[in-house]
């Protein structure tokens, strides 16, 4: 049984929308730091703050990042995703010299699966134990 908590109340609309996303860099090239995800999870918040939606776990390795959604009704996942990816790029590449192939950092493609059926925990707990690359020095 759910938990009141789990569930997007709106005028109109009470629904329970969660989505798992991952991003792998360009050719799976190995250019993220744990700096550089530590940095990404601030902008992928504020990006899905703006559409109304909430980051509710984001961790990843040198080539790729899970994030975890929940996002209202209205909200087309394929248009969060590319705010997700754009906005993310440009503010990396502004801030960090990052190498990337041809300017472009994420991969044209993504996954996205509905994350109603598998407990949150375990999603979550799966988003953690990714390798995070260590901080250097």
């Amino acid at each position: 049984m759910r938990q009141d908590d789990d569930y997007r109340r709106g005028r109109h609309v009470v629904s329970a929308l969660k989505v798992h996303l991952v991003f792998v860099t360009r050719y799976r090239h190995g250019v993220l730091t744990s700096e550089h995800l530590d940095a990404l999870r601030a902008v992928f918040a504020s990006v899905c703050a703006d559409f109304g939606a909430e980051l509710v776990e984001m961790d990843g390795e040198d080539d790729h990042v899970h994030l975890f959604v929940t996002y209202p009704p209205q909200v087309a996942v394929a248009r969060l995703v590319n705010s997700l990816k754009g906005v993310s790029a440009r503010r990396l590449r502004q801030r960090y010299w990052v190498r990337t192939h041809r300017e472009h950092l994420w991969s044209p493609s993504y996954y996205a699966a509905s994350a109603g059926g598998a407990p949150l925990e375990t999603l979550k707990q799966y988003i953690l134990q990714q390798r995070t690359p260590r901080r250097p020095g």
